[in-house]
């Protein structure tokens, strides 16, 4: 509904972004949070190894990217607001499980279950944003939808190190607790039922395991990379059977009259654009953000709680500019502003390769990088998503985000995985600042090739999309 020029939007609408975006929080936050909290976890369960208490991590991050497709399929066909709330209840109770575990197992357990109600909410959550707001004002609401992810991600270690610093391990999944039960609560009046018009309930059976498991097997071999070897047999066998489901996958998808995941959707160039773009983002901005953190610590001697407020001015300007650039996009359009946050992130990146060295130096060489890829994140994060889904029409809200997600989630797990490899284990502190450096520089080509891809590719808005 419109008056004059200006779209009204429903009370409940906002409660439906407010509602699906602390969920989002929720949810990313789970991936970063923890990191802080394993020192404690390891101390818990000393008779468990390291390569077992890894899955705490791994568990989470393979169930997320391998269930979003399936996901992103229920909420179009059994209810977008039916999904997220099992979401809730289901990632709920995982994180009490998770919470209250006695054991190594029983806590692996947990992020399991987690994973399966984190992999309801984000499909779910971005398809009811979309139906809730009217063409003229969707994009500055899956702007701000979009950056409860980057947020999560940017503040979850400085809220892991506080949370486990109070309370102990254990807070850092029981605090999503109440979260739920008030999402739920409130989302039961505020949110909307809808489903994807013609969109067939029946769904490519064969296709189901054949995305799962190779996005899966993907994700393993990204995230156990460094402890098995990059080119050990484990690692190169689990990417040759990603690479072989994934073919099989493409072919169903391609032939099937109900497939799991729609290729068309990339016949809409802003899709298919925005797709990549968000994976060159992933893989630069986490690179950089998972192992600051480590370069504060071993290089400049900070303590965890230094090194979470030192990444916090980013988060910050990001969280200000998003409205912003919300308002922004809509008079420049996504090619222009992501292009400049991108090169703006480029130089972040550039800026203390060039800058930093062994002794602290955190004013000069750090804080204005931080600021810089702040500004970049509030492109990489809500404004890419905005990008994507533009075109996308409504029957295919639900699959589109999923298939955004997933893309987005392995690219996060490459990403942490290239740095590793660039940074490896130093053993001298040349070695440690010349690691960082060539992962920085590494970063700064994929933001410059982002900046590059939306000038020359991404499209002016069309009118009438279609898949």
């Amino acid at each position: 509904m419109t008056e004059g020029t200006v779209a009204i939007v429903d009370r409940r609408a906002w409660w439906t972004l407010a509602v699906a975006s602390t969920a989002g929080f929720m949810v990313s936050l789970e991936v970063t949070i923890i990191s802080l909290a394993f020192g404690k976890i390891a101390r818990a369960f000393p008779e468990t190894s390291v390569g077992t208490l890894s899955w705490v991590f791994t568990a989470y991050n393979i169930g997320v990217a391998s269930l979003l497709l399936i996901s992103g399929w229920l909420s179009d066909t059994r209810g977008r607001r039916r999904c997220f709330l099992a979401g809730l209840v289901v990632f709920g109770a995982g994180s009490i499980l998770s919470g209250v575990s006695v054991s190594a197992g029983m806590l692996i357990g947990g992020r399991l279950v987690q994973a399966v109600g984190g992999s309801l909410l984000f499909p779910a959550g971005l398809a009811l944003v979309l139906e809730a707001f009217p063409p003229q004002r969707r994009q500055a609401a899956v702007g701000i939808w979009g950056i409860s992810g980057g947020l999560a991600a940017a503040v979850g270690p400085t809220f892991g190190a506080m949370l486990v610093d109070a309370f102990g391990w254990r807070a850092v999944f029981l605090v999503n607790v109440p979260v739920a039960i008030a999402g739920v609560v409130v989302g039961r009046w505020a949110l909307t039922e809808s489903t994807a018009p013609g969109v067939s309930r029946r769904v490519d059976l064969v296709g189901i395991p054949l995305a799962s498991l190779s996005v899966g097997t993907l994700v393993l071999a990204i995230v156990q990379g460094d402890e098995w070897g990059y080119g050990s047999a484990r690692t190169l066998t689990a990417v040759a059977v990603a690479v072989v489901l994934a073919a099989g996958f493409v072919a169903r998808a391609s032939r099937h009259p109900a497939p799991l995941f729609d290729l068309r959707l990339y016949r809409i160039r802003s899709y298919a654009v925005g797709s990549l773009g968000a994976v060159l983002f992933a893989i630069a901005f986490f690179g950089w953000l998972v192992q600051l953190p480590n370069f504060l610590q071993q290089a400049w001697g900070y303590s965890v709680l230094q090194a979470g407020f030192a990444l916090a001015p980013g988060p910050a300007l990001t969280t200000v500019l998003t409205p912003v650039f919300g308002r922004i996009v809509d008079r420049v359009g996504h090619r222009v502003l992501t292009a400049v946050c991108s090169a703006a992130g480029a130089i972040g990146l550039l800026w203390p390769a060039l800058l930093a060295d062994s002794s602290p130096n955190y004013v000069v060489a750090i804080l204005p990088s931080t600021l810089l890829l702040g500004l970049s994140a509030g492109t990489g994060f809500a404004i890419m998503v905005g990008a994507t889904v533009r075109d996308v029409p409504p029957q295919r809200f639900g699959m589109a985000g999923a298939g955004r997600t997933t893309a987005f989630q392995l690219a996060v797990a490459l990403g942490v995985a290239i740095a590793v490899a660039l940074v490896g284990r130093p053993r001298t502190p040349e070695a440690l600042l010349e690691g960082h450096r060539l992962n920085w520089l590494v970063g700064a080509v994929l933001h410059l090739a982002l900046a590059a891809l939306f000038l020359a590719a991404y499209p002016r808005p069309s009118k009438r999309p279609a898949v």
